[in-house]
């Protein structure tokens, strides 16, 4: 009889309200670290406010007023010259995003093919080759920056004992740049030659075994076996790298200070500088969801080539 009205008391707990209420905790944890953040970012894009100056108010939208700003679209000088900085800045970001993540993916994928192979030593290089995506990043940042410094750094060390002179990596703004690049492309490789041997692994032998027996060369192995099966995973390794190497704000931070001059001001640490230096949030909101169309748009370039890639098979 106990057990019947206890079976009554908690009828209405059935499995779909259990699982319910095990996930509702999380789903309230997102949403306020999350969705909430978000929605009040984008009321902010669309408002005159400063974290500063109107903490405790309610913001009163102006309308497209920061978009026009960020894209240039303004009246007035100031305006026009906010502008002309964003694109500035969206270069910037673009001279850093493309050769880092074009020398991560042709190292890492070179790695992969030699990982690839059954060698003694290899589990404990492999090890070694992930030290640097395990690390950090603001301390691989400061690590490289002393490696950088023009009078006891490693690096013109080595320089000097080739017969060259010393190269002030952090305070020339040619130089700079590649600067952050090198530490990006140390940092990162090995994430696109784990993606890389994952795919390389994946490759069926009985392809290979069928090329060999017809006698096919390398190269004809590598172009129309190897790298065929292996694209779509190289694809998704650029997407991943694209969007991280967009975001790109610590190593600027510690190494370079967006220096010298503006040439390693990158998108997102132009949008600190807005936001959190100059005190306009609501024009530092504006930037960052254009940085989040932009970032989408390259996004959907390259999920559209994997699909075409994936149709033709």
């Amino acid at each position: 009889m106990e057990d019947r009205s206890v079976r009554l008391r908690f009828k209405w707990l059935t499995d779909r309200r259990i699982t319910f209420l095990f996930l509702a905790p999380t789903m309230l944890l997102l949403l306020a670290i999350a969705i909430f953040p978000l929605i009040w970012s984008l009321r902010l894009s669309f408002a005159d406010w400063s974290v500063i100056g109107d903490a405790g108010t309610t913001p009163i939208a102006d309308g497209f007023d920061n978009y026009q700003q960020v894209l240039g679209l303004g009246e007035s000088a100031s305006q026009q010259r906010l502008g002309r900085e964003v694109v500035n800045r969206f270069a910037i970001t673009g001279q850093f995003v493309l050769p880092a993540v074009g020398i991560e993916l042709v190292l890492g994928f070179l790695l992969a093919m030699l990982l690839n192979r059954n060698f003694k030593g290899r589990g404990l290089l492999m090890t070694l080759m992930l030290i640097p995506m395990m690390l950090t990043p603001v301390v691989v940042t400061l690590f490289w920056r002393y490696i950088f410094r023009t009078d006891i750094g490693v690096l013109n060390f080595f320089i000097r004992l080739l017969g060259g002179s010393n190269v002030d990596w952090l305070n020339q703004i040619k130089v700079a740049p590649w600067a952050l690049v090198l530490v990006d492309v140390w940092m990162w490789t090995p994430f696109m030659m784990l993606i890389s041997l994952a795919g390389l692994t994946a490759v069926p032998q009985y392809l290979y075994e069928a090329a060999d027996v017809d006698r096919a060369s390398g190269w004809f192995k590598f172009r129309h076996i190897t790298l065929p099966l292996v694209t779509p995973l190289l694809l998704i390794a650029i997407l991943f790298r694209t969007m991280d190497a967009y975001k790109l704000f610590d190593q600027v931070w510690v190494l370079t200070g967006g220096g010298p001059g503006s040439s390693t001001q990158t998108m997102s640490f132009y949008l600190y500088q807005v936001a959190f230096n100059d005190f306009d949030t609501g024009l530092g909101s504006a930037i960052g969801y254009v940085m989040l169309i932009v970032i989408i748009a390259l996004a959907n370039i390259l999920i559209r080539m994997l699909n075409q890639i994936k149709a033709t098979e």
